[in-house]
């Protein structure tokens, strides 16, 4: 790949999705073989399949046409501050248009995006609800950068992208928690003369780029209405918990499967009995993300089963062409045998023929062969049994070797193990567990009631984090908690802040983000009482639970509360 001003070609297939009541579908002439498919844009109607009739309750919710496209992906690695790039209407929505402004900040790549001349998404078929951002790499990898949420025509939204090299696409979506973009792409970036970045001119084929498919979700066919009085996340939300029915979360993702549903019920129930907008909001979006755990969890059990299956097919034909191997053999060694056996018996009585006097001398010279073959033959038994010991001799050594080798390579480890102790517990109070080493800071470390960071405790974190980066390869996994004092939802949330603020400060600190997780458990883990103040102090915490390979792997537990250590 050149770096400078070469162009990148990200290639796409961008398509639309329609669905029209029988009586006004229209005829489609079937495409010929290697020509390019026509999209159709919204308001056109494309024929139903045979198979999908109105009203039938396991017909396709749309049908799909794909033109191919191309776009420009933009490697912003190099670029400094923030860059603007336009987007363009595809052939589905040709009149839409926005901007966005990309900004490369510390290694993070931030999108803030507006948009205009947007119309509804429902218009692409009853399963569309919504728009979502993407941005989508050259090697085909997308990740969901947010909902755009519509007010009239307009929408904005602002994300951040795990890539530095990616195109920027806007699709039709059932829901906003989608892992995967739709086919129904309907803007694109577009680079401006002032857009500052590598583009590269690289072709990716479309098939590796993963896309969503909703095309057998159980409903009318007909474009739903919405009701302006019920909020978007609600529809969003059914049509999520439809998605993972259909795709088989009652059997690989119950658990999460059920929660979505009630969660769902529980959505009905506060539009149902006027509970404020906002109350129904939270409940559906929750559910939605709940029904794409469920979504993801299911697609992932199914790839796993048809890969065992693939994998026991392959070991049947194995064994088969095994089993045929073995009995041609066998058979050619019969043939061999057999005839064998009859040059023998030839030999023989031709033998007998020719002088019934050499009979004796032959079988005196046949007694001292035979005589002579058992000796040889005990020779090389006696030699193969010598060639065994000491190849056992060898292998024992061997064995001997790499058990030493092990054995100091763990030594080390948790030599190593006690060296980050000793100079972590220096800085701050630390202990080692069988989840790994507990780094304890209290909340005196934080403003009351705040997960702002004082500044002993930045001092300290910078300190941590020269201490971790001198060991690769470690994980640090960031717990917060708090006392029992407040509601439930603020110490959540509290915990999570805070969580979060020494995870932003480690990563700002060069610790790989890759390597630093962060959690929020609020007063669900206690260490002590939280019927007295000392008890109550000591369950205000944040924990840095540090394990990796080179310490020692350590058992990843979370489910039971640290101790805390003995004062």
């Amino acid at each position: 790949m050149k770096i400078g001003g070469a162009r990148m070609c990200l290639v796409m297939l961008l398509g639309a999705a329609v669905c029209a009541p029988v009586a006004s579908a229209q005829a489609q002439r079937p495409a010929t073989a290697g020509a390019q498919t026509q999209a159709t844009a919204p308001g056109q109607t494309t024929s139903p399949s045979p198979s999908a009739q109105p009203g039938s309750q396991s017909s396709p919710l749309y049908r799909v046409t794909v033109v191919e496209r191309s776009t420009k992906a933009i490697n912003y690695s190099h670029a400094k501050g923030s860059t603007p790039v336009d987007f363009k209407g595809t052939v589905l929505m040709p009149f839409a248009k926005g901007e966005a402004r990309v900004e490369v900040k510390r290694g993070a790549v931030s999108v803030s995006a507006k948009f205009e001349k947007l119309l509804p998404a429902t218009q692409y078929g009853p399963q569309f609800l919504t728009y979502v951002l993407w941005a989508v790499t050259p090697e085909g990898r997308a990740s969901n950068l947010g909902e755009l949420e519509l007010e009239g025509q307009k929408a904005k939204v602002d994300g951040a992208a795990a890539f530095q090299a990616f195109a920027l696409i806007v699709t039709a979506e059932p829901y906003f928690a989608v892992a995967q973009p739709s086919d129904v792409v309907v803007m694109e970036n577009e680079v401006r003369p002032d857009t500052v970045g590598s583009v590269e001119a690289v072709d990716a084929k479309f098939d590796l780029l993963q896309r969503g498919d909703y095309s057998t979700i159980t409903t009318s066919s007909d474009a739903p209405r919405l009701d302006p009085r019920i909020p978007l996340s609600l529809y969003e939300a059914r049509n999520a918990v439809k998605i993972a029915q259909v795709a088989g979360a009652e059997k690989y993702a119950l658990a999460s499967f059920q929660n979505a549903q009630q969660l769902l019920q529980q959505a009905e129930d506060s539009q149902k009995h006027g509970a404020g907008r906002k109350s129904v909001d939270m409940t559906a979006r929750e559910a939605v993300q709940t029904a794409e755990d469920a979504h993801a969890i299911t697609m992932k059990r199914l790839d796993e089963e048809r890969q065992e299956t693939e994998r026991k097919a392959a070991e049947a034909r194995e064994e088969l062409a095994k089993q045929q191997a073995e009995e041609a053999e066998k058979a050619k060694l019969e043939a061999q045998l057999a005839e064998e056996k009859a040059a023998r018996e030839k030999a023989e009585a031709e033998a007998a023929k020719a002088a019934a006097l050499a009979q004796q001398q032959e079988a005196e010279k046949a007694t001292q062969l035979a005589a002579q073959q058992k000796a040889e033959a005990e020779a090389a038994a006696a030699q193969a049994t010598q060639l065994a010991a000491q190849q056992k001799a060898a292998a024992d050594a061997e064995a001997e070797k790499a058990k030493q080798a092990a054995a100091q390579a763990e030594s080390e480890k948790a030599e190593l193990r006690k060296q980050l102790l000793a100079q972590l517990s220096s800085i701050l109070q630390t202990h080692d567990t069988v989840r790994g080493l507990i780094v304890n800071m209290s909340d005196v470390l934080f403003d009351t009631g705040s997960y702002t960071l004082k500044p002993a405790a930045r001092e300290k974190l910078a300190k941590i984090s020269g201490i971790l980066l001198a060991y690769p390869g470690l994980k640090i996994q960031i717990e917060g908690h708090t006392d029992s004092v407040g509601s439930d939802d603020f110490n959540q949330r509290l915990s999570e802040q805070r969580a979060g603020m020494v995870r932003d400060y480690l990563i700002d600190q060069l610790v790989p983000a890759s390597s630093v997780t962060a959690r929020g458990f609020g007063k669900t883990k206690p260490v002590a009482s939280n019927d007295t103040p000392e008890g109550r102090q000591q369950n205000r915490r944040v924990e840095l639970v540090v394990n990796g390979d080179a310490i020692g792997e350590s058992v990843d537990d979370p489910a039971s509360p640290t101790q805390a250590p003995t004062q």
